[in-house]
């Protein structure tokens, strides 16, 4: 039995008729840099996510970066992130010249956690800069929502209310995913938007997109958006995408090339037709999942928060025993030819580019934890049922044997 962690192949062939005829549509128009497929495809996803204004860029890394800039975050600015997540979350804010401030995770969503984001605050903001903002190079607040599970936002925002800081989400796993806010009890985590339903990336001051072809909506190379209700947000992001400039060869500010291509965004306008049925076949996967691993020892399947509606960008389970060890599970999983990956294994505040910032081990032991346990196993929407019984077995038997 070989499963790979994520099979590209069998989506094309789902919507290779669709897709062989976006991309010759392209071709044939001759346009392949931003255009009509770009124009139409931001279009499409501001509705999907139900903001004003979406602005595609050449990578999710470029997201972060632009819609920091556009936040006005600059040298000698401070913004407040996870330890656990990718570094092109952390490297944003660098490259902005400004300094990630890390906050531990909630050992239940992996996502930043409100309460320490609040006692941080708290510490770092007097009364006086509060309401002054003179006193703090704090500026923005950027919460990622790990593995497509919505970070807790309602408290992160009120506290961004509070100390007059930029909200800008990390959207990169969570394309899709639902936040319910204020904890509205939930009967079906399969229902549709509704009043006090909201989607991940349209919740803060702006949002950041990827589309890698790994993600629940996925390009043929690199892609990425910002999306914002702000029209001055917006503009600013187009601006730095294309040189600096509004008008060709009149340039405003320093600016970038990272523009998205057409030739993506006629494969992801396909794609985005097919998202929420995708999204949907992830869930019924990742209940599958659940249920069979349910009576394993030692395995904990992800949990799915109260306040959020899943998407399982990725599937990670967590080993809980120190008689087992992941790397261990990992090892004989890929001998019975299953894909696995680890989501990460070092958490950024112990990465070597941070040890200027001066953080230790024991600084943030949820995320350190986590770094440890946790383990993605494949989900994708053409898994099938005997392919996760053979997974789950398989897990069965690595811990049974222990």
């Amino acid at each position: 039995m070989t499963v790979p962690l994520v099979d590209l192949k069998a989506q094309y062939n789902s919507i290779k008729e669709e897709v062989d005829e976006a991309i010759s549509r392209v071709i044939h128009s001759g346009q392949f840099i931003l255009g009509s497929e770009v124009k139409a495809f931001e279009e499409e996803v501001a509705a999907y996510l139900g903001v004003k204004y979406a602005v595609g860029v050449a990578s999710g890394t470029d997201a972060l970066q632009l819609g920091l800039l556009a936040c006005d975050i600059k040298p000698g600015d401070e913004v407040i992130t996870t330890p656990f997540t990718f570094i092109a979350t952390a490297e944003a804010i660098t490259q902005c010249g400004a300094t990630p401030v890390f906050v531990d995770i909630d050992p239940g969503t992996y996502n930043i956690d409100p309460q320490k984001l609040a006692g941080l605050l708290e510490k770092k903001l007097s009364h006086r800069s509060r309401i002054t903002h003179h006193s703090s190079p704090v500026r923005a607040i950027l919460p990622v929502h790990l593995y497509g599970q919505p970070a807790d936002m309602d408290p992160i925002l009120e506290l961004a209310k509070e100390y007059n800081l930029k909200v800008i989400e990390d959207c990169a796993q969570s394309l899709g995913a639902l936040y319910y806010s204020n904890q509205s009890p939930i009967t079906n985590h399969s229902s549709p938007i509704t009043h006090h339903a909201s989607r991940a990336g349209s919740l803060g001051d702006v949002a950041c997109l990827s589309f890698f072809p790994s993600k629940v909506l996925g390009a043929y190379g690199d892609g990425g958006m910002v999306v914002t209700n702000d029209s001055k947000l917006a503009e600013k992001v187009m601006m730095l995408r294309n040189h600096g400039c509004k008008q060709k060869y009149y340039h405003l500010v320093p600016g970038f090339n990272s523009r998205l291509d057409s030739l993506q965004a006629a494969i992801l306008r396909v794609k985005l037709r097919h998202l929420d049925k995708w999204l949907e076949l992830r869930r019924q996967k990742a209940s599958l999942y659940a249920r069979l691993l349910e009576p394993v020892d030692d395995i904990e399947p992800p949990y799915v928060a109260p306040y959020s509606q899943h998407v399982f960008n990725y599937y990670t389970i967590r080993l809980r025993n120190s008689r087992i060890t992941r790397n261990e599970l990992q090892e004989q999983l890929h001998a019975e030819g299953i894909a696995t990956a680890i989501y990460y294994p070092l958490s950024l505040h112990l990465q070597e580019v941070y040890k200027s910032l001066g953080y230790k081990i024991g600084d943030f032991p949820n995320s350190e934890r986590a770094q440890e346990e946790v383990l993605s196993l494949p989900i994708y929407p053409e898994l099938t049922e005997e392919q996760i019984e053979n997974i789950v077995a398989a897990v069965k038997r690595f811990v049974s044997s222990d």
